[in-house]
């Protein structure tokens, strides 16, 4: 066994294998990918999502409150139509970059910093 005073930092081995990652990517072109930002397949599938979950939950909102109060299929249409509207407005936001954190936080900062000159 190996002597525990002998091993290497725990730290140590953290940063040999960031700087392995990185002339990894370098080399294989794969720099851009590890910043975090989204991929294509990641965004495609975003916007599917946000397009039929807004339709969704309209046509579910309007059901429910169809069946609640006996007017079917009267609030099941513009339920509808409003969930599809909803979903169009979150795909808008999401191709405009505006959505990308929690309370549009970074729209925010780009409409102070646009005022600030």
């Amino acid at each position: 066994m190996a002597d525990p005073d002998s091993t290497p930092p725990l730290d140590d081995f953290e940063a040999r294998l960031q700087q392995a990652r990185q002339r990894e990517d370098k080399a294989s072109g794969r720099e851009a990918e590890r910043k975090g930002g989204p991929t294509s397949m990641g965004l495609g599938f975003r916007i599917g999502i946000e397009l039929i979950a807004g339709l969704v939950l309209g046509a579910g909102l309007g059901w429910v409150l169809d069946a609640w109060l006996g007017t079917s299929p009267w609030l099941l249409v513009p339920c509808l139509f409003l969930g599809g509207a909803a979903g169009v407005m979150n795909v808008l936001r999401v191709m405009r970059g505006l959505d990308q954190t929690v309370g549009y936080g970074q729209a925010q900062r780009r409409a102070g910093q646009a005022q600030d000159h």
